[in-house]
């Protein structure tokens, strides 16, 4: 029996944080897909649902926290890990308050964001 590949979502509006995601992500074995706009990351997670989702927090349009509302109305199974430059203690307080299930400061190390990803994976 094949274990399924865990699907993750990176939503971030900078072009080089999703390069760079994709690939840190790729090379750790997941099925990673990223948008730089949140609305169409959320269109396609609509058409289909995501384990993980990492969105950084401060975007054009769409916010992290939008994001987080519309993953915990669609689903709640799928983790919502949130990624921001502009770390404050009650950034991160609000975020985990609203049921992010963790909240990273850029730059942040790939083994932080691994971490993460593997503690969430285990109360799926």
């Amino acid at each position: 029996m094949t274990e399924r590949k865990l699907r993750l979502l990176v939503i971030d509006d900078e072009e080089i944080v999703c390069k760079r995601l994709k690939g840190a992500l790729e090379k750790e074995g997941y099925e990673v897909e990223v948008f730089e706009d949140s609305q169409a990351a959320l269109i396609r997670y609509d058409e289909c649902p995501f384990d993980v989702v990492i969105s950084d927090i401060r975007m054009d349009g769409m916010d992290g926290m939008q994001v987080l509302d519309h993953i915990q109305q669609a689903s709640s199974k799928t983790k919502v890990i949130l990624i921001t430059g502009y770390a404050t203690l009650e950034i991160a307080r609000a975020a985990l308050a609203k049921g992010a299930f963790d909240c990273i400061a850029k730059p942040f190390k790939p083994a932080e964001l691994r971490a993460a990803i593997e503690k969430a994976v285990k109360i799926l």
